[in-house]
C-alpha cells in the first residue's frame, strides 16, 4: 500500500515537472516572460515606441530585444549572439542595401523598417516564416502614430533616429504610412485583403474600374480615396442615395405608359451605356446589357430610388472584409494611371 502511494506521488511530481517544462517552452516561444505594459496616448519618440513594442503592439510575443524578453519565434531585434551581430537600428542600414540591390529601387533604413512593419511578407529573414500579423488591423490595430513610434524605437537600437523621414516621409515609407493611415481611418482594416475583396470577393470590379482594371458600368474608383470615409461607407450601404453624374438609373417606359418587362419578367432598367437613332442600351447588372428598340418605348424615366448597384452588397461581406474594403478604397488617390 505504501509503495503504491509513493508511486502515485512520484508520477504526479513527474507530470508537474513536464507541465512546467512545456509551459516554459511556450513562454519562450511567445515572449510571455516579458511583462506587457499598458500604453495610453503615444508620443512619437523612441520612448513612446518602446512602450508600444512591449505593450499594445505585443511585438514581444514573437521578438526579443537582445537579452530582454524570451521570445524566439521571430528575429531578435537587438544584438544577440552570432546570428544577430548588429542591433536593429544598424541592421536596418545593411538590410536597406540588400533590398535596394534585390529590387533595383532606392531604399533607406527607414524604408526597410516601414516595410518590415507595414509589408512584412516583402522580405523574410532566412529561417523564419511569413507569419507576422497585420499590426494596424484588428486585433492589434496600431495607429499610424504608434507605428511611427515603434520605428523610432527600432532605429534607436544602434542606429540613427531619422525624425525627418518619419515626419515628412517620401517614397516607400510614404506609401506604407498612407496605407496605415487609411486602415486606421476605416476603423482598422487590411488594404491588401480589401483589394482581394474588391476584385474577387465582392465583385466590385464587375461594375467599376480602378486604375484600368474592371468594367465601366459604374463610376471609376481610381480616386475614391479623395472622398470622405462616410461617403464611401454610405455609398456601399445605401447606393441609391448617391448617384455620380452620368451613372443614373433609367427605366424603359412602354407606349402604354407602363414599365417595360423583359422575357424573364424583370423591369428593363439600368445605366445608359449607349444610344443611337434607333436604340438605347442599358447596363442592368454586371455583364448584363439590354438593347431596347426606341420604336417600342415612350420614354426613359429617371429612377431616383433605384441603383444598379445591389443594395444588399454589404450583407455578403463580413465586418472585417467591409473594413478592409474601405481601407483599400481610401488609398485610391488617383496618382497612378
Amino acid at each position: 500500500m505504501k509503495s503504491a502511494v509513493i508511486k502515485v506521488f512520484l508520477f504526479m511530481m513527474a507530470s508537474i515537472a513536464v507541465f512546467i517544462a512545456i509551459g516554459g517552452a511556450v513562454t519562450r516561444l511567445t515572449g510571455g516572460g516579458e511583462e506587457i505594459k499598458s500604453a495610453g496616448a503615444v508620443e512619437i519618440s523612441p520612448e513612446g515606441g518602446e512602450a508600444i513594442y512591449w505593450g499594445k503592439g505585443r511585438c514581444s510575443t514573437c521578438h526579443s530585444m537582445g537579452d530582454r524578453g524570451s521570445a524566439v519565434r521571430c528575429p531578435n531585434h537587438g544584438q544577440f549572439g552570432d546570428k544577430f551581430p548588429l542591433p536593429m537600428g544598424a541592421r536596418a542600414v545593411e538590410r536597406a542595401k540588400e533590398r535596394e540591390k534585390a529590387t533595383g529601387l532606392p531604399y533607406t533604413a527607414t524604408d526597410y523598417l516601414a516595410e518590415s512593419v507595414g509589408m512584412p511578407g516583402a522580405y523574410l529573414v532566412e529561417g523564419y516564416k511569413n507569419e507576422m500579423p497585420v499590426t494596424y488591423a484588428p486585433p492589434i490595430s496600431l495607429t499610424l502614430d504608434e507605428v511611427k513610434a515603434v520605428i523610432m524605437y527600432l532605429q534607436s537600437q544602434g542606429g540613427e533616429v531619422d525624425v525627418e523621414a518619419i515626419k515628412n516621409p517620401t517614397g516607400l515609407t510614404k506609401k506604407i504610412f498612407d496605407q496605415i493611415g487609411a486602415a486606421s481611418a476605416a476603423g482598422g482594416g487590411d488594404p491588401a485583403n480589401g483589394e482581394k475583396v474588391f476584385f474577387e470577393g465582392a465583385g466590385c470590379a464587375g461594375c467599376h474600374t480602378l486604375k484600368g482594371k474592371g468594367e465601366a458600368l459604374g463610376p471609376d474608383l481610381s480616386s475614391a480615396g479623395l472622398k470622405p470615409l462616410k461617403y464611401l461607407s454610405d455609398a456601399i450601404l445605401k447606393p441609391a442615395a448617391y448617384f455620380t453624374s452620368g451613372f443614373e438609373t433609367y427605366t424603359a417606359v412602354g407606349k402604354d405608359g407602363k414599365d417595360m418587362i423583359d422575357e424573364n419578367g424583370r423591369r428593363i432598367s439600368g445605366v445608359k451605356i449607349s444610344e443611337d437613332s434607333g436604340s438605347v442600351s442599358l447596363g442592368a447588372a454586371a455583364g448584363v446589357i439590354i438593347k431596347v428598340d426606341k420604336a417600342l418605348i415612350k420614354e426613359l424615366a429617371r429612377d431616383v430610388n433605384k441603383s444598379v448597384m445591389p443594395e444588399d452588397l454589404a450583407e455578403g461581406l463580413t465586418v472585417k472584409d467591409f473594413q478592409d474594403l474601405l481601407a483599400f478604397l481610401l488609398l485610391q488617390k488617383g496618382e497612378e494611371k
